[in-house]
């Protein structure tokens, strides 16, 4: 659905049910270069159990228009605008990588409007290796390489996606070449810079559940673990072999997580 979120038209899907303020609300929040997509599965699962769903290309990525948010903290304050705009009171918040920043940042800021925390991939800082930085400025097809080869587990390499005749590894590099120019370094930027995390943890009033993968070298489950434990009321997932998109990667194992 479209939606207007702080004067700018919003793409959401909503798991291929129409959104009902009634009942309970799920935000699902992608992660940095990413959009919507990133919850094609889990969205419809959520949507056809009870939830409505609120999942969006932030602004300027996807289908939604708007400028580029350059921090975390103008990301969770949009949100929160997303929610008011859906005509929600709260809504459960599940982020990626990314997403769970701006997940975790939300319920420090907007604790009204945050029923519970589910952070995927999280750590406490997201630092970016300059190289890595130096080529998504540049929209350098070596930092989709980069992000699309470190983010996958060694098991998408060799096949394994529950979907026949689908490779995860170009999947995941296609949605990130579709991408606008400046939004990977946008959102990379945005992550390297965000150092809030601990301080945001210690005021979660919320239920915050961690799932993280075992074999994730970009947010290592040692660091969400290190988060977690500065979280009240946190329980901890972790997916064993997974790597940092466990969404395509172990998408049956995630939603029992999440669940």
């Amino acid at each position: 659905m479209q939606l207007s979120v702080n004067g700018s038209d919003t793409f959401i899907a909503t798991g291929g049910k129409p959104f009902d303020p009634q009942l309970a609300t799920v935000v699902m929040i992608h992660g940095a270069g990413f959009d919507s997509s990133t919850w094609a599965l889990h969205s419809r699962w959520f949507a056809h159990h009870g939830y409505s769903v609120l999942a969006p290309d932030l602004p300027g990525h996807g289908r939604s228009a708007g400028k580029l948010l350059a921090t975390v903290a103008e990301m969770a304050d949009w949100t929160a605008a997303l929610i008011t705009a859906a005509g929600a009171s709260k809504a459960r918040l599940i982020g990626h990588s990314m997403g769970s920043l701006i997940a975790i940042e939300t319920s420090a800021r907007h604790p009204d409007n945050v029923s519970g925390l589910a952070l995927i991939g999280t750590a406490a800082t997201m630092t970016v290796g300059p190289d890595l930085l130096k080529a998504a400025e540049a929209n350098d097809v070596a930092a989709i390489d980069m992000v699309s080869i470190w983010g996958l587990g060694f098991r998408a390499e060799l096949g394994g996606s529950l979907a026949p005749g689908l490779w995860m590894h170009q999947g995941a590099q296609r949605v990130l070449q579709e991408a606008k120019p400046g939004v990977l370094y946008n959102d990379l930027n945005a992550c390297n810079a965000y150092q809030n995390a601990l301080t945001a943890a210690a005021a979660v009033k919320v239920p915050a559940t961690f799932v993280l993968g075992e074999r994730d070298m970009m947010t290592p489950a040692k660091a969400g673990k290190a988060l977690a434990a500065a979280t009240p009321n946190a329980r901890v997932v972790v997916l064993p072999g997974a790597g940092h998109m466990m969404m395509v990667e172990q998408p049956d194992e995630l939603l029992a997580a999440l669940q």
